[in-house]
């Protein structure tokens, strides 16, 4: 037997190696759940990519109010739930919980909504096409939101849910950057068409890790992580989702530690509901609300080797017993036992991103059934201020 030498060894190693380079390996093909979830939103996603090639970008300056303390380029809104006070019309507003004024102002959430619409549309179309057309119009938008000095907007929230002759914005406005999550979802989902330019992709990230800092380091940001509710999962779930199109592991580390030992353990009850949730004048809605946002955290954070999915705090706590506890009454509402909320009670539910995220995470079809046979193209304001995550498909 010839003996191998080291230059016969090396040429051998190197010939493995380019044969591994020179087949395509298999990639990893959609789940059930994903082309079932495919089939159903396709042709409304479709329509919705229609419209948004038709749109021009309108940001924070094309509307401004009096009332704000900022300047043209701040994003400003006004507590949903404060009113005049009966008793001093001129006054201080007072608060109302649950109850929505339809007078304060709200014309830059509804701004950045219609914006996280066109992009969610346009990434969603982009995905299940590959058609660039989609990922030009994309651009135009986020250039006039994230880039163009004369129509940007600022990277913070100081006059977010602002009250009248209280408060000039609260940390609680935070909440309303929850549909800036799907933009950062659809730069991730686009980023790589050749459409793309590198300098917008650029611009972007560097406005959304100026705004993922002041989420962390601002008076407002540290407030509203510190709440102990559906705001803090909200908090960090923006965090995670703004944190992941930076590829900032080091804050989505911190994410993944933080819902393990502090949101988790802290919101859910042993049965899996949420007391604090259960306790405001909307309860079945502001549960459903909380219930997304835990399952979006899951979804954005979960890795092969720390998979959200399956943990479990040692006194039995995990998302899944989250869904086990309210799907019941989400597949039928009239099985809810407690108090209905004061607004919007027939509204929900709709399309939850919780029953689609965890059919995914699970293999769970009856929760892929419901989903599939509610409303995934709600109109109500107040649905669509509570529904972040409205194209799913850019998630999965």
């Amino acid at each position: 037997m010839k003996k191998i030498t080291a230059q016969t060894l090396l040429i051998i190693v190197f010939w493995f190696s380019q044969s591994a380079f020179s087949f395509k390996q298999p990639l990893p093909g959609k789940s059930v759940i994903e082309k079932a979830a495919e089939a159903t939103l396709k042709q409304h996603i479709l329509a919705e990519a229609d419209w948004a090639m038709k749109q021009e970008p309108v940001t924070v300056t094309a509307f401004f109010c009096s009332r704000s303390a900022g300047g043209k380029h701040d994003f400003f809104s006004e507590a949903d739930y404060f009113w005049p006070d009966p008793k001093n019309p001129d006054g201080p507003y007072i608060d109302r919980d649950g109850m929505t004024n339809p007078d304060n102002f709200v014309e830059h959430r509804k701004a950045m909504i219609r914006f996280s619409r066109i992009i969610g549309a346009l990434a969603s179309a982009y995905k299940i096409t590959g058609d660039e057309k989609y990922v030009k119009q994309a651009v135009i938008h986020f250039k006039a939101w994230f880039i163009d000095p004369e129509t940007l907007m600022n990277p913070n929230l100081l006059f977010a849910q602002a009250v009248k002759g209280k408060y000039t914005g609260r940390n609680y406005g935070i909440i309303d950057t929850i549909h800036l999550m799907e933009v950062a979802q659809g730069v991730i989902v686009m980023e790589n068409a050749k459409a793309m330019d590198p300098e917008t992709a650029a611009g972007v990230k560097k406005w959304f890790a100026a705004y993922t800092n002041w989420l962390m380091t601002s008076k407002p940001g540290i407030q509203e992580k510190l709440t102990t509710n559906n705001h803090s999962t909200c908090w960090a779930m923006q965090v995670a989702s703004f944190a992941r199109l930076c590829n900032n592991q080091v804050v989505l580390d911190s994410m993944r530690v933080r819902y393990k030992t502090v949101l988790l353990p802290n919101q859910m009850a042993l049965d899996g509901r949420f007391p604090l949730e259960i306790a405001r004048t909307k309860p079945y809605g502001y549960s459903i609300f909380n219930l997304d946002a835990m399952a979006t955290l899951c979804q954005i954070l979960s890795t092969p080797k720390d998979n959200l999915w399956v943990f479990e705090t040692p006194d039995g706590k995990s998302i899944k017993k989250g869904i086990n506890y309210l799907y019941p009454f989400v597949a039928d509402k009239s099985k809810w036992t407690l108090k209905p909320d004061v607004m919007y009670w027939d509204n929900w539910p709709v399309a939850q991103p919780f029953l689609l995220f965890g059919a995914n995470a699970y293999d769970q079809k009856a929760w892929l059934l419901t989903w599939e046979k509610l409303d995934h193209d709600p109109q109500v304001e107040e649905v669509i201020r509570n529904l972040p995550i409205r194209n799913p498909l850019i998630w999965l």
